[in-house]
């Protein structure tokens, strides 16, 4: 089963809760990571908490405080989904299909892998 946080940030789903701004209380802080004075001396990391869940979100993916503003209500948004619907969520339903996607991906992979050992092996056959 998919830790329901980690399955958010997947674009196309649309029965999303939605979250009024009253709900929320946004900061802007120093962001870390790679990015030398940039980084250091700007307070364009987003940090956004959605007060009845109280689940929060850090933002540093830009370096516009406003995209990083937009980035960070999406992903809060999907991670409020998440909480309150479940299982029942579009979030969760698009990870689960894409999990099983990769899954029988990874099964031909390895069939077909199969089928080019048997193939080598009875070249091999042939030629003694």
């Amino acid at each position: 089963s998919v830790p329901l946080l980690q399955a958010a940030r997947k674009r196309n789903s649309l029965n999303l809760i939605e979250l009024s701004e009253a709900e929320l209380e946004e900061q802007f802080v120093r962001g870390d990571g790679p990015g030398g004075q940039a980084t250091n001396k700007t307070n364009n990391c987003v940090v956004l908490k959605h007060i009845p869940s109280g689940i929060v979100v850090k933002c540093h993916q830009t370096r516009s405080a406003e995209k990083n503003r937009k980035i960070a209500r999406e992903i809060l948004q999907e991670k409020v989904d998440l909480f309150y619907k479940g299982e029942d969520s579009d979030v969760f339903k698009e990870k689960k299909a894409s999990e099983k996607q990769k899954q029988e991906k990874k099964r031909r992979a390895k069939e077909n892998l199969e089928r080019k050992k048997l193939f080598k092996e009875m070249q091999q056959l042939d030629k003694e």
